[in-house]
C-alpha cells in the first residue's frame, strides 16, 4: 500500500508560534507514517520538514528553482522546477490533503488550487475563504483529519456536495 501524501503549505517567514505548529504538524504527519510534502524553502515548510525528520519520517520539497542545494536541509527528496510559484500547483497535485500553518498569498494560491481540484483543505491560523475549508486548533487533530479525509474522501455524487475530481 502506497504511503499518504500530505502537503503542509505555508509562510516563508512567520512568528516563532507559527514554527511550532508547523514542527508539530510535521512530527505527527511522520508518526502517522506519511510522506510530508511542500515547497522544500524556509518558515513553514522548513519547520514542518525539521518535525517530520525528528520523528523519523519521509519529506519532499518541490522547489521553485533549479537549484536542489537551495531546499531546506531536512528535505529527503528535492524536486526542481524552475518554475517560480507556478510550482505550487505541483505542490498542491502531490498531496492528498494539505495543511495550511499560516501563510501569505502564495499559501492562498494553494488553497484555491487544492479546493478547485476537490483536495481537503484544513486551516491553522490559515485562511478561511470558503465553508469547505476545515479549521483547526491543534496540530494533531489537523493531521489526523487530513489522513482520514485523503483516505476516505467524501462522495461526490451526492448533489448537494460541490467538488470537482
Amino acid at each position: 500500500m502506497r504511503k499518504l501524501q500530505i502537503g503542509v503549505i505555508g509562510a516563508a517567514s512567520c512568528s516563532p508560534g507559527e514554527l511550532n505548529l508547523a514542527e508539530d504538524v510535521g512530527r505527527e504527519i511522520a508518526r502517522r507514517g506519511a510522506v510530508l510534502v511542500c515547497g522544500g524553502l524556509g518558515g513553514v515548510m522548513k519547520a514542518a520538514a525539521h518535525g517530520a525528520k525528528e520523528a523519523g519520517g519521509l519529506t519532499v520539497g518541490i522547489i521553485p528553482g533549479d537549484n536542489p542545494n537551495l531546499a531546506n536541509p531536512y528535505i529527503d527528496i528535492v524536486i526542481t522546477t524552475d518554475l517560480g510559484h507556478a510550482r505550487n500547483v505541483l505542490v498542491v497535485h502531490s498531496s492528498q490533503a494539505v495543511i495550511a500553518v499560516s501563510g501569505s498569498h502564495g499559501t492562498l494560491s494553494e488553497i484555491a488550487v487544492a479546493l478547485k481540484l476537490g483536495k481537503p483543505v484544513i486551516s491553522l491560523r490559515s485562511w478561511k475563504v470558503d465553508p469547505q475549508i476545515i479549521e483547526a486548533e491543534d496540530p494533531v487533530w489537523a493531521v489526523q483529519r487530513a489522513c482520514e479525509l485523503a483516505l476516505y474522501p467524501p462522495p461526490t455524487d451526492i448533489p448537494f456536495i460541490k467538488t470537482e475530481r
